[in-house]
């Protein structure tokens, strides 16, 4: 069973974590195994006061995993949030599937991590702040953007960057993958029941 690990730091965005994995348990038929990573193995705390206890703590991630996902939250700016950096090295070194949400964007600018994709956050000028991001032309805007393995999002499109993600992994068929979309986004009323 491959691991999916979502880097949770405290003050992490709960709902950004919960379609994602959802689906991944719904759609993947026990293909893939939703694992947390954060700094140390003590709980970390979400924005609506959900406790986490972390799988992992940084420095002992099984090697195993098939993608890493930032998931945003108060902290991508902390100075203690550089130690995500190698893990994020690593992903992109190995061609692993990489994803950052609405903050978590802003520390893969930060880092020079979006420097050779096309990407979104949720806002450009916050990235341009940074000396070492050096591609304002790959900045695309649009809800969610999927290239070269590295997935963003901005902080609105929670449904985009699961679906993006679950495509880039294979979760289930893009039929499987599109009807579950739509489910989440156009409501029960409005969209076909999806096929699990």
């Amino acid at each position: 069973m491959k691991k999916i690990l979502y880097v949770v730091l405290e003050q992490w965005a709960d709902w950004e974590l919960a379609y994602i994995s959802s689906a991944v348990n719904m759609l993947g038929q026990g293909k893939f195994e939703n694992k947390t990573v954060s700094l140390t193995k003590d709980a970390v705390t979400s924005i609506g006061g959900i406790k986490c206890l972390p799988d992992y703590d940084l420095q002992n991630i099984p090697s195993d995993h098939a993608a890493v996902i930032l998931i945003g939250g108060m902290s991508w700016h902390s100075e203690t949030a550089l130690q995500v950096k190698p893990l994020v090295k690593s992903c992109i070194d190995s061609g692993k599937v990489l994803g950052a949400i609405c903050d978590a964007c802003r520390f893969l600018g930060a880092m020079g991590a979006l420097n050779n994709a096309k990407h979104t956050a949720n806002d450009a000028n916050e990235l341009k702040q940074y000396a070492v991001y050096k591609n304002e032309q790959g900045f695309i805007h649009k809800q969610a953007v999927s290239d070269n393995n590295i997935i963003t999002a901005n902080g609105t499109a929670t449904l985009e960057f699961a679906r993006e993600i679950l495509r880039a992994l294979s979760v289930a068929t893009e039929e499987q993958i599109g009807g579950w979309y739509d489910f989440h986004k156009l409501g029960f009323y409005t969209a076909p029941m999806p096929k699990m």
